[in-house]
C-alpha cells in the first residue's frame, strides 16, 4: 500500500491535471433512467422541482424529487434528448427511490419509466482541454448536450459545471476511455474530483444533502427549483419558506485550523450546529469542509470541529465567498 506521502503526491498531480488538462473518471455507477412517452415531459413537470417541460431537446437541467413536506428524496440531473424521451441520472444511493416514485405515479399516463443503469455508461471529462478532446465543438452551458461520434460510437456529450460528461453504451466504454488516454486525457480518482466540488461549494447527496435537506438549506433553489410552473410534489414548504420564511439551516463552507472528519460535529459555545458533510485538503486552497447548519454559523462566526486530538477552530464562510 502506498505511503501518506506518496498519496498526497499523486491527489496533487491528479488535482493539476484537473486544473490544467483533463482528468478522466468513469462515473457508471450512477443511476440512470429514461423517461419515453408523448406525456413524459408533462408527468415529470408535476413530479420534479424545475421546469422540465420548457426544455427543448439538447436542454437539460439540475432538479429534485420532494417529499410532500418539501424535503429532499433524491437530486438528479434531467437531459431532454428528444421531444418524447428523457433522461435521468442521479446518486446510486438514490436510484431506487427515484425509480419507485416515478413509476408509481406515471400511472394513466404515456410515461414509460426504464432503468437502463446496466446498459449504458458515463465517463467524466473535468478541466480546461474537456472540449478540445471531444473535438473542439462547445456545448453550450451546463447540461447542453449533443452527440458526438468518439471511438466510432455515438455518445451523448453533456456540458457539466467543470468538463463534459459522456454517455455512452455500456460496452463502448473501454473503448471511449481508450481514445480519450490516447487524446491526452489522464484518469484520475474520485477524491481529486472531490476537491473539485468542495473548493466551488456544490453539495452532494449522502454527504451534505440526505432526507431531511429541504432545498432552499442547501443553496440549491437558483440550480434546481422553478418559481413559475405550477404544482409539484413538495411545492408548497418550498415555496413559502422562498417567499416568507427563512431557512433553520444553511449550507456553509468551513476552514478548519487542523484536520477534521466527516460526520463531525460543529459546534458555536455549547450548542451543536450539524455535522461535517464532506472534508478535503486543497493543493491551492488548504483545508476546506462543507457542512448544512444552523443559522447561527453566520459567515464570519468561528465555531470548534470535534476531532480525535481535541476540538478544532474553523471559521465559517458562505458558499460563493
Amino acid at each position: 500500500m502506498a505511503s501518506d506521502p506518496q498519496i498526497a503526491t499523486e491527489l496533487d498531480a491528479q488535482y493539476r491535471t484537473l486544473r490544467e488538462g483533463a482528468g478522466l473518471l468513469e462515473r457508471s455507477s450512477r443511476g440512470k433512467l429514461t423517461i419515453s412517452g408523448s406525456e413524459g415531459a408533462e408527468f415529470l413537470q408535476g413530479q420534479l422541482t424545475n421546469d422540465i417541460e420548457a426544455l427543448e431537446p439538447g436542454d437539460g437541467c439540475y432538479a429534485a424529487l420532494l417529499d410532500r413536506k418539501g424535503h429532499m428524496r433524491a437530486d438528479m440531473r434531467v437531459l431532454r434528448l428528444a421531444a418524447d424521451q428523457i433522461w435521468i441520472d442521479t446518486e446510486p444511493e438514490t436510484i431506487a427511490t427515484a425509480h419507485r416514485h416515478l413509476d408509481m405515479y406515471r400511472i394513466g399516463r404515456d410515461a414509460e419509466v426504464a432503468d437502463v443503469g446496466a446498459e449504458r455508461g458515463i465517463l467524466s471529462l473535468i478541466g480546461p482541454r474537456s472540449i478540445e478532446l471531444i473535438g473542439n465543438a462547445p456545448l453550450g452551458s451546463e447540461h447542453r448536450h449533443a452527440v458526438r461520434r468518439i471511438a466510432e460510437q455515438d455518445c451523448v456529450a453533456v456540458a457539466t459545471d467543470s468538463g463534459v460528461d459522456l454517455i455512452s453504451s455500456s460496452d463502448g466504454i473501454p473503448a471511449l476511455i481508450e481514445a480519450l488516454i490516447d487524446a491526452g486525457a489522464e484518469p484520475i480518482g474520485e477524491p481529486a474530483a472531490e476537491l473539485l466540488r468542495v473548493e466551488s461549494g456544490r453539495p452532494r447527496w449522502g454527504r451534505e444533502l440526505d432526507e431531511r435537506t429541504i432545498p432552499q438549506e442547501a443553496g440549491l433553489n437558483e440550480r434546481a427549483v422553478s418559481f413559475e410552473k405550477g404544482c409539484y410534489v413538495g411545492q408548497e414548504t418550498v415555496a413559502r419558506l422562498h417567499y416568507k420564511g427563512k431557512p433553520n439551516r444553511h449550507l456553509r463552507r468551513l476552514r478548519p485550523g487542523g484536520p477534521v472528519e466527516p460526520g463531525a460535529t460543529v459546534s458555536l459555545g455549547d450548542r451543536q450546529l450539524g455535522r461535517i458533510g464532506t472534508v478535503a485538503l486543497s493543493p491551492a486552497q488548504g483545508r476546506l469542509a462543507l457542512a448544512i447548519l444552523r443559522r447561527e454559523a453566520e459567515p464570519g462566526t468561528e465555531v470548534t470541529i470535534e476531532s480525535e486530538s481535541g476540538p478544532i477552530a474553523a471559521s465559517v464562510e458562505e458558499i460563493g465567498a
